[in-house]
């Protein structure tokens, strides 16, 4: 094989049709960008993941649970030594004497010096290192704002009132979710006790920290003593845990970016291939030419695979530059949902894979159509090609190829080689139904031929099956990117529609807790004297889970071959009864009796918490209801609509049951404005001190900053796809007037007017663009629906105007380039055209 000569040849051809390959290079270059990028900004939010995980923490170890540690688990903590600090966190309400407001916060009591790592920003700086010197108080600088007092000022947290010592700037741990639904108040530990609040059936978690020099001992103390601590319900977390629950909590996101990396650089690839295709045939003529001139079909196939592979890589080298650069923009994006600052830098591995994976799987695109350079005859010069080529086996080879790449590729993003294969299989599938199609129509409109109709529709139908015919190619290029579009319009419209019924607009926004039996008609009279209305009036009774399936709890504990879940054995229950599951509630299993008929005590569970207990309809549970016990059996399996900002109960009981037995209730409601809410909140206050009143105002505008920020997201990434698509679908049908050009020739120089051209190929181009939007669209229906109940696990609720109009779009789209592509045949000479060729 003379390399000189394939050189030479394959620069010297490429001379007067490398602009046919600008759009062929741009769907690269956007696909490896977008990959590149993602993969660069991953990398980073791990690695800081993993940098700052301890910081996040404040301590090597945090012992967390709703009781304080009992004397057997103090014993094991103090066998791992360390600096120790403890901490109380309750919610309650709180008064602000100098105006006479009332505020629902959470309440931090913390004894010694935590955090060990990180800080807690304060106004003055000095305030927390010194506020547990005193009766003093650190209050959430936005609550001050809101009520405009001052350091120096009072607050009273139950009992004691607390001089206000310092604003806290920045919460330590504000990552969690419980920081957005109340202001934070740090008391010193000792006062807790002095505040009345900690009382027999307070909601208050105990925390324990603890700062160890040797950090190996952690693990090993954790290998030994971790089901004592889990067994009393007690959460430990270590800095390893902490950096496994981060990720674990932004797997999401990055699962979601790595589908859209994929989806670019698949859309990418639908243009190479397109686009090569489309190119080699343009160019039959001239390899007919280079075999006349002796050369082997190899040495052609080498000088067209050398411009490719040459122009392939420059795009993907250009695509990883330009995603290095814009992965910068991702951090002002997405930046508000991170716990910390991410620090960008250019990811060497991301680099290396998008190079990598962008050469190898343009290539392999590419290699398809190029095959067929091998086959072309030096007859080709004289005649016009039937269109027909002959088997190739190397083509399977190459299409084995893609397929392994891309399960390899999904593999890397998926970790599961399951759903990798699944996801292939359905592109693949899609492919296979797209040919099919346009093998279909081909045979059809053969078979069934309109020879009585129009001159025009019979001529741009015959376009279809005609030698040179484009009908395969178009079909499978711009049905598989309208398919992949769809695919991602239709799920981001359920994603977003899921999460608008989150919005602040549909959701109540006061909850009121802690009241007593015979307050209820008070409240509700209160609360209706306000205008407003009362949404919720529930019962609320803890009990505990003592034995299920005729074991005791500590049998089944003590059991290593259960297949229950720890969370759900070691939760506090707090259930409620009712007559009716709550609206939105689904009834997926068995029936709910309302009623207690004085024989069996049927009860209903949530589905979560049913599959974790591993129990179903008729199995037996057994309560300790505050010192009574209580029989009951599973009568129905709920699923439960969390999107309502109501009060849901994994466990229902039945009206008839529970009446007697010490509880609370819950009331929720809806204010239509701040002025009403403190004037109600204030008389509650004031007539019912026991009774909690949370104001979801705050937590209401930060659901709805996370609800629009969701949304641009998804808008924002789904865009950047569909924009890729569009280039690809737009190169597809530019590319393809270089495939019919000397067929649109022949009708100009056999006497064709103008517009009869324009109609031909608008006839020709409306119904390639029906059939391949018909079917990529039915594809996207389909695969969205699989796709919305099994992974993303969404209500299917099509909204079927915009997936007309994106019909309606494709094929006009197509159209108006198949008429823009035939400006050059009818408005310049056949002679002239011909030359160009």
């Amino acid at each position: 094989m003379n390399w000189s000569l394939i050189l030479k040849t394959a620069i010297r051809d490429s001379r007067k049709d490398r602009s046919k390959l600008i759009l062929f290079m741009s769907s690269i270059i956007l696909g490896v960008a977008a990959l590149v990028a993602i993969n660069s900004f991953n990398d980073n939010l791990m690695r800081d993941i993993r940098l700052q995980s301890k910081s996040l923490l404040g301590a090597d170890i945090a012992i967390t649970g709703n009781k304080p540690l009992s004397e057997e688990m103090n014993i094991a903590l103090d066998s791992l030594g360390g600096v120790v600090s403890t901490e109380v966190e309750l919610f309650s309400m709180s008064f602000l004497p100098s105006i006479g407001e009332s505020q629902f916060v959470k309440i931090k009591a913390i004894e010694g010096g935590f955090p060990y790592y990180g800080n807690v920003h304060t106004a003055p700086k000095n305030a927390y290192h010194e506020y547990q010197n005193g009766r003093l108080a650190l209050v959430d600088d936005g609550l001050l704002l809101q009520y405009k007092i001052d350091v120096g000022d009072s607050i009273k947290i139950g009992d004691i009132t607390f001089k206000i010592h310092g604003r806290i700037m920045s919460s330590f741990g504000s990552i969690d979710a419980g920081s957005s639904f109340a202001p934070t108040v740090y008391i010193p530990k000792k006062e807790i006790q002095y505040t009345g609040l900690v009382q027999h059936g307070s909601i208050i978690n105990y925390t324990q920290y603890r700062k160890i020099e040797d950090e190996k001992k952690i693990e090993k103390w954790k290998a030994k003593y971790a089901t004592l601590f889990y067994d009393a319900s007690m959460r430990i977390k270590t800095v390893e845990t902490q950096r496994q629950n981060l990720e674990k909590a932004f797997r999401s996101l990055n699962d979601f970016l790595n589908i859209v990396a994929l989806i670019s650089l698949l859309l990418a690839c639908i243009g190479v291939a397109s686009s090569v295709m489309i190119y080699v045939k343009t160019k039959t003529q001239s390899i007919a030419i280079l075999r006349c001139l002796g050369m082997k079909g190899e040495d052609a196939f080498m000088v067209y695979f050398v411009q490719i592979f040459v122009l392939g890589t420059l795009s993907v080298l250009l695509g990883v530059a330009l995603g290095t650069i814009i992965q910068v923009a991702l951090p002002i994006v997405l930046g508000s949902f991170l716990p910390f600052e991410v620090t960008m830098s250019p990811s060497v591995p991301a680099m290396i894979k998008g190079t990598i994976m962008g050469i190898l799987i343009t290539t392999l695109f590419a290699l398809s159509p190029l095959l067929q350079v091998r086959n072309v005859s030096p007859l080709e010069t004289l005649r016009v090609s039937n269109g027909k080529a002959p088997y190739d086996p190397l083509k399977w080879l190459v299409h084995l190829g893609i397929f392994i790449t891309i399960t390899g590729f999904l593999w890397t993003l998926t970790h599961n080689i399951k759903e990798a294969l699944i996801a292939s299989g359905g592109l693949l599938i899609a492919f296979l139904v797209l040919y099919g199609v346009a093998k279909s129509v081909t045979w059809l409109v053969r078979r069934f031929f309109p020879k009585n109709s129009n001159y025009v529709f019979r001529q741009g139908l015959s376009n279809l099956y005609r030698p040179n015919n484009q009908t395969s190619t178009l079909i499978v290029s711009i049905g598989l990117g309208t398919a992949i579009l769809t695919l991602l319009f239709i799920l981001q419209g359920l994603i977003l529609n899921n999460v608008s019924e989150m919005g602040a607009g549909k959701q109540p926004n006061i909850i009121l807790f802690g009241i007593e039996h015979e307050q209820k008609t008070e409240i509700e009279d209160i609360t209706k004297s306000f205008g407003m209305p009362v949404l919720q009036h529930v019962p609320v009774v803890t009990m505990e889970l003592i034995a299920w399936q005729g074991k005791s709890k500590k049998d089944w504990l003590a059991d290593t071959s259960r297949t229950a879940n720890r969370w759900s054995i070691n939760r506090e229950a707090r259930v409620s009864y009712q007559s009716e599951i709550s609206q939105g509630d689904q009834l997926i299993e068995g029936e709910y009796t309302g009623q207690y008929s004085g024989d069996t005590v049927w009860i209903s569970l949530d589905q979560r918490y049913a599959d974790g207990l591993d129990v179903g309809i008729g199995d037996q549970i057994i309560w300790n209801v505050q010192g009574a016990i209580i029989e009951t059996y599973v009568g129905s399996i709920r699923k439960i609509d969390f999107k309502k900002m109501e009060s849901r109960f994994f466990i229902l009981f039945p009206i008839g049951i529970l009446e007697e037995a010490p509880q609370f209730l819950i009331l929720v409601t809806k204010s239509p404005d701040k002025e009403t809410t403190a004037a109600y909140r204030n008389k509650v206050v004031k007539q019912m001190p026991n009774i909690s009143v949370i104001d979801l105002g705050s937590i209401l505008v930060t659901l709805n900053s996370i609800v629009s920020k969701v949304s641009y997201i998804i808008k924002f990434m789904a865009a950047f796809s569909i924009i890729i698509g569009l280039i690809v679908l737009i190169s597809s049908l530019f590319l393809s007037k270089y495939q019919r050009i000397r067929e649109s020739v022949l009708l100009r120089t056999l006497g064709a007017q103008e517009n009869t051209i324009y109609k031909i190929n608008a006839v020709e181009y409306a119904l390639l663009g029906t059939f391949s939007a018909l079917t990529g669209i039915s594809i996207a229906i389909i695969g969205s629906y699989i796709l919305a109940k099994n992974v993303f696990e969404l209500d299917f609720n099509l909204n079927y105007l915009p997936i007309i109009g994106i019909f309606f779009f494709i094929v006009l789209l197509t159209v108006i380039i198949g008429l823009w592509n035939s400006r050059e045949v009818v408005k310049k000479s056949p002679l002239e055209i011909l030359r160009r060729l």
